[in-house]
């Protein structure tokens, strides 16, 4: 195929931020990252998992396959009166691009694509070059590249490295890059009594003694000192529930919520092992019940420092002098699903902004974005010094 045309990535962004995607809905907003795509020669599938809209493409021969991995899907714009300009009015001023997703993360999507049109069709090689692009991110992340995942895996969908286009930067275009997160779980704990009147409590059971021994004794608790790359592991009390309409009554139920964020020094299901068995203990004598209702969203994980790393932070190096920090740091991403299936590292704007009112990223960022992700791709694929080229 012939070489395209160059594309702007401001303008992509901009018609991608014109699209109110907040999740669950998608607005359109793949049908543009599709017609982008066909157009430049990728053949597209859409996949759709409940109510959530997906899109894997892919372009090239049966080499090394580099996939790009984002999401079109934004978080509500919360108080549209305290914007400075229309939360999807893809805005420019001041320098600026301004709407819901330009930094998280509509703006890398545009550039990752006009990267792949800005790069010769001969760099490619006898390699692909594949985008996974998904409307779940920031939901449930059931729906969206879990599943997708899931699926290709079952195909046989050889993918060998990915960059995830999250806004990792911190305080400057490139000075971070994200080769692993930690795991996050999520759990209720509920401590099930007898309700009775408060002058008579040997005929009640009240549940909220237990429930406040087992808060204090997980809050007390020093999960780990940290991990190599990793900090330590924390526990948030996140709410309590009870619910109690009144003055006089022993409550029947007391409730909390937690959340655990972990390094690779834990596994989800051990730590759900551990609340259980903190909770026996608050509960020892108790007359009445308790349970842990844990859901774990994603193990922690760690992409060891490479050739593709090595890689990634030379591009950003050569064009933007900036020596980029391999960090751990920060909450989750879809990385933690495309873990399973190759390498992952995630490379982005500087997030600042990201899920504030008057996001804004500048003007200048996404287009050297755009050119760090064209370098990635021409070393990625060079026979002489690219983890894809050579096979």
């Amino acid at each position: 195929m012939s070489d395209p045309a160059v594309i702007d990535p401001v303008e992509l962004a901009r018609d991608l931020i014109r699209r109110p995607s907040v999740t669950p809905a998608d607005a359109g907003a793949m049908d543009i990252v599709q017609s982008a795509l066909e157009a430049l020669g990728f053949q597209c599938r859409r996949l759709r998992f409940g109510e959530i809209e997906n899109l894997y493409a892919r372009r090239g021969g049966a080499g090394r396959n580099l996939c790009f991995a984002g999401h079109t899907d934004v978080v509500p714009v919360g108080d549209a009166a305290a914007w400075t300009r229309p939360p999807f009015g893809a805005e420019l001023a001041e320098d600026l691009l301004w709407g819901r997703g330009a930094v998280d993360m509509k703006s890398a999507i545009a550039a990752f694509i006009a990267a792949v049109a800005a790069t010769p069709a001969a760099a490619f090689g006898d390699g692909a070059v594949s985008f996974l692009i998904t409307g779940d991110e920031e939901g449930q992340a059931r729906d969206g590249t879990r599943a997708v995942v899931k699926q290709l895996a079952a195909e046989g969908e050889r993918i060998d490295h990915c960059l995830v286009g999250e806004p990792t930067s911190a305080a400057r275009l490139g000075d971070m890059i994200k080769i692993g997160r930690r795991g996050s779980l999520n759990a209720w704990l509920t401590v099930e009594g007898v309700q009775g009147h408060v002058a008579y409590p040997d005929r009640a059971a009240n549940p909220a003694p237990v429930l406040v021994r087992l808060l204090q004794a997980l809050d007390a608790h020093r999960l780990d000192e940290g991990y190599p790359e990793f900090q330590p592991s924390n526990l948030e009390i996140t709410e309590i529930e009870i619910g109690n309409p009144a003055q006089n009554i022993i409550p029947a139920r007391a409730r909390a919520r937690i959340n655990i964020r972990f390094n690779p020094g834990h596994r989800g299901a051990d730590l759900v092992r551990w609340l259980e068995d903190e909770g026996r203990r608050a509960a020892a004598d108790f007359r009445g019940t308790i349970a842990v209702d844990a859901s774990i969203s994603g193990e922690a994980f760690l992409t060891a420092p490479d050739a593709f790393v090595t890689l990634c932070a030379d591009a950003i190096g050569a064009e933007l002098g900036v020596t980029p920090t391999l960090s751990t740091t920060g909450g989750t991403s879809d990385a933690r699903f495309i873990r399973d299936i190759c390498p992952v590292i995630e490379f982005g704007l500087v997030g600042t902004t990201m899920h504030q009112v008057d996001e804004r990223a500048p003007v200048e960022d996404v287009r050297a974005l755009s050119r760090v992700y064209r370098r990635i791709l021409e070393g990625y694929f060079d026979p002489a010094r690219g983890p894809g080229g050579g096979a």
